[in-house]
């Protein structure tokens, strides 16, 4: 029902690990510089305009299996995120990291995000435009 959009993002050696290759927690880093270049580029509503409205996103859930190892020569990854689905105030959010040109997967899963109000910090339901506008 949504589409996937990609968006490259460079490995750089500050992302490496003591074990040579990306430390774990960067692929978080990876899904977010993804879903906000996204939001703008794909899907025309930044996060600025969602804070201009009042509403910010935040990870109620992340789950991530790691398939196989990014190293530093691996230069870029592509990150692929596709919306399963809003409800109420949460967006599922499916995401595939993949790298080289035979483009197999070093981490898949799921981001659950939660809409809320800048004002109570508390969920709010997801606006019937914004809902539109993720159609694509």
């Amino acid at each position: 029902m949504y589409s996937i959009f990609e968006t490259e993002v460079t490995v750089r050696p500050d992302d490496i690990d003591m074990n040579n290759h990306v430390h774990f927690s960067r692929y978080l880093d990876y899904i977010l510089m993804a879903r906000y270049d996204q939001m703008k580029k794909d899907y025309k509503v930044s996060m600025e305009e969602f804070v201009a409205r009042g509403f910010s996103w935040v990870a109620s859930e992340v789950r991530i299996q790691y398939k196989r190892p990014i190293l530093l020569g691996d230069r870029t990854v592509k990150v692929r995120t596709q919306l399963e689905e809003f409800d109420g105030a949460r967006a599922l959010v499916n995401f595939w990291i993949v790298k080289g040109e035979n483009e197999k997967a070093a981490a898949l899963g799921q981001v659950q995000y939660t809409m809320i109000s800048m004002k109570s910090g508390r969920p709010t339901p997801v606006p019937d435009d914004i809902v539109e506008k993720y159609r694509i």
